[in-house]
């Protein structure tokens, strides 16, 4: 497996596997990584659909990216996904699936009209004062100190950031800022969390930096990420006679190790009651994929509060990483993700609207028509002064097919859900769906003395709980995520959002799908490249623009600068007047 960028790798078709035709592929899982896996076998490594086995414990596919009208409870999305036009793979792969909607076009193809035809931008990315415009008006706010803290960061070896939390690197200057309250709340981080997920991310969405205050760097699809993402790929895998196993739980893989190979040679299931052994040969690829950032998750309703669960559950995702872990060093260490839920827990919401009672409020904060069809908060809504750190975002509506020309769904989640709320004297892991509903509707201005009656009357709520949804953001070390092909390994790959790749972030779809490509490319040889993870963060036009937009706009120039600092400054401009450096300088507004 290598990596490449440009059309060349881009639009070529590999040629076909030697002994393609005596392998088969077991998967562990249904979410992005492992579906991506088996197209990928498809497409790429022209395996038959018949060979290819996929085992889900759930009785429905998608993993973390679902939306799902419940019985009883009404519509739930545990999450959303926020995807840009560098997502390699991920295009690599959809401009295959057959758009579900349209005939004759690719779920790419339609996405791409989409987003073109409705380009995403918000027009009030934060609140205060119950609804009001927090005016953060495209603005970092960082001061100088600030900006030179998240630099050292930038430039720190990955080596030296592990193990270490982001409040080693930032103080005030960056926790206080604008950029903090966007970046925190975009992507969920904590202060304690990752110093070099951090700084990934930083590099890896560098070209962005200027969309952060808008969200204009950002496309969604059209409905919600289980019908838009997830059900083309199933179509296609079951149109191709992809074999899936729901309600059945992958408890146990067993590895051999014989000299430099690392073999798979057992996957231990339960399906339905019944206990049973898959004996694996070197030609049976085994992709497996580890931990779970929606495990243990729990719903409550309208009138109930989401339980909290974080215990490991046997046949989970983090039991079968534990037992494949203990077999091998080099196949991770899941302790590091998953054994403080108290720092990787927080609550999402789904609110849908049954009337017409809130929406002039919502109209008010997004300044467009949820009905329209059209982007309407065009990303998530902060509310600066909650106390839960509030955020909601209204997609294009309706994001379910099913869904009441009435009903406008909201989804909403509280980064901090042990504090007690701004209205709701609760923390919001003890809060009914009502309850929370609540706390939204006066952080978006409804009168005091309708707020009861809405949260019961005009909304229905459903709060979920995820004790392990931030896991992958704990201070790691390398080595803690076991490399999508360990060394030596023969057979088998490991796939999601705990297996390592290359320069790429988690909590992305386009991670999930790059350790799919990635294992199968591995695993079968296949002569083609894999699309490398975009480059921003070496392209010097990006670093001197983020440079720029981060600064709010001001030229280095404007720094405040000690005498010596001034002196070398002004020495430097002088040595490149005239040059192309300067001119390049001038067109990015750096001087």
């Amino acid at each position: 497996m290598y990596y490449a960028s440009g059309n060349y790798e881009a639009f070529a078709h590999p040629e076909k596997p030697l002994g393609v035709e005596g392998k088969s592929a077991h998967i562990v899982g249904t979410g992005l990584a492992a579906l991506t896996a088996a197209c990928y076998l498809i497409r790429d490594g022209q395996m038959s659909g018949e060979r290819i086995h996929i085992y889900e414990r759930d009785p429905i596919p998608g993993g973390a990216c679902d939306g799902y009208d419940h019985p009883g409870l009404g519509y739930i999305m545990r999450g959303g996904r926020e995807m840009d036009n560098h997502f390699e793979v991920m295009w690599d792969l959809y401009r295959s699936i057959p758009s579900i909607e349209t005939d004759g076009v690719s779920v790419l193809d339609e996405y791409y009209w989409l987003n073109k035809k409705d380009p995403n931008y918000s027009l009030c990315r934060a609140t205060v004062n119950r609804g009001e415009d927090a005016h953060t008006d495209g603005k970092f706010n960082i001061s100088d100190k600030g900006a030179l803290e998240i630099m050292r960061l930038f430039f720190t070896p990955d080596e030296v950031l592990e193990d270490k939390k982001i409040t080693d690197f930032f103080d005030k200057e960056v926790l206080d800022s604008n950029f903090w309250l966007y970046w925190r709340t975009m992507f969920a981080f904590e202060n304690w969390h990752s110093a070099l997920e951090m700084k990934l991310y930083i590099k890896r969405f560098i070209h962005h930096v200027g969309g952060l205050p808008d969200f204009k760097a950002l496309r969604f699809t059209r409905y919600n990420q289980y019908e838009s993402m997830i059900l083309p790929l199933v179509r296609y895998l079951e149109k191709n006679n992809v074999s899936f196993h729901y309600n059945t739980r992958v408890v146990d893989v067993i590895f051999e190790a014989k000299g430099d190979e690392k073999i798979a040679k057992r996957i231990d299931i339960i399906e339905g009651d019944k206990e049973r052994s898959i004996i694996l040969t070197k030609d049976d690829l085994a992709f497996i994929t580890l931990g779970g950032c929606v495990e243990n998750s729990t719903y409550g309703s309208q009138n109930e509060a989401a339980s909290y669960k974080p215990g490991i559950k046997e046949g989970g995702g983090w039991d079968l990483w534990m037992k494949i872990a203990a077999q091998d060093r080099s196949f991770g260490n899941p302790y590091k993700f998953c054994s403080k839920p108290e720092e990787t827990t927080w609550m999402s919401a789904t609110v849908t609207t049954l009337d017409d009672n809130i929406i002039p409020y919502i109209k008010n904060i997004c300044k467009r028509d949820p009905f329209s069809g059209n982007v309407v908060t065009g990303g998530i809504v902060t509310v600066k002064d909650s106390s839960w750190l509030l955020s909601w975002t209204i997609n294009r509506q309706p994001q379910f097919r099913a869904q009441k020309k009435n009903e406008c769904v909201v989804w909403l989640y509280g980064l901090f859900f042990d504090r007690e709320g701004d209205y709701i004297k609760k923390a919001m892991k003890d809060a009914t769906g009502k309850e929370i509903c609540q706390e939204w509707l006066y952080h978006i201005g409804v009168p005091l003395d309708k707020i009861e009656e809405y949260s019961e009357k005009s909304c229905n709520t459903v709060p979920v709980m995820m004790p392990y949804i931030t896991a992958f953001f704990m201070p790691r070390a390398k080595g803690d995520r076991p490399d999508v092909v360990p060394c030596g390994a023969v057979n088998f790959a490991f796939l999601g959002q705990f297996a390592e790749t290359r320069r790429d972030t988690i909590f992305t779809t386009e991670y999930s799908m790059r350790t799919g490509m990635e294992a199968v490319y591995s695993l079968l040889n296949i002569d083609r490249a894999v699309p490398e993870v975009w480059g921003s963060c070496y392209d010097v036009r990006d670093l001197l623009s983020a440079t720029v937009q981060l600064r709010d706009g001001k030229p280095i120039t404007e720094m405040e600068l000690g005498f010596k600092e001034r002196m070398a400054l002004s020495m430097a401009l002088d040595k490149i007047k005239g040059t192309d450096i300067e001119k390049l300088l001038k067109e990015y507004k750096v001087i």
